[in-house]
Parts: C-alpha cells; structure tokens; sequence
C-alpha cells in the first residue's frame, strides 16, 4: 500500500497555490502602503526590490549557464 503525501491530490496543490499568491498581492499591495527611507533615488520607485531581485536571479542563471558552466564541464569521455 503506497503512502499518501500531501502533495499527491491537485485539490491541496491548488490550495497552495492559492495561498501564495494571495501572499504575494499582500506583500505588493502594502509594498505601496508603507513609507520608505531610501538612500537612492531609484529605492523611491514601486516595486524596484522584486524587479531588481528578479533580474539578479535571471543574471544568475545566465551567467553560471553560459559563463561559469563551460569552464567546469568535463568531456563525456572524461572517466573512461
């Protein structure tokens, strides 16, 4: 008899799912509530910590795909 996990019925994935994008309009909607102290002018804009950390994390993978990655890969053949 196999094991039920919680994560096997789409019922409680979609629950889930549901949650955190009800997290996430929260955070975006007190992102325009709060007041901020910025030390540059660009920390004014809305939204410009989820933009900037976005496009960090897609320059990230960028770099270690096409950068990093062909100067650590072995040949196929490497252990033979």
């Amino acid at each position: 008899m196999d094991k039920q996990h919680i994560f096997d019925k789409p019922k409680n994935v979609t629950r889930l799912l549901v949650f955190f994008y009800a997290i996430l309009v929260i955070l975006v909607a007190i992102d325009f509530v709060i007041q901020k102290h910025p030390h540059f002018a660009w920390e004014e804009w809305p939204q410009f910590f989820a933009v900037f950390g976005f496009v960090a994390c897609v320059l990230l993978v960028l770099v270690s795909k096409y950068v990093l990655r062909p100067l650590v890969k072995r040949k196929e053949d490497y252990y033979d």
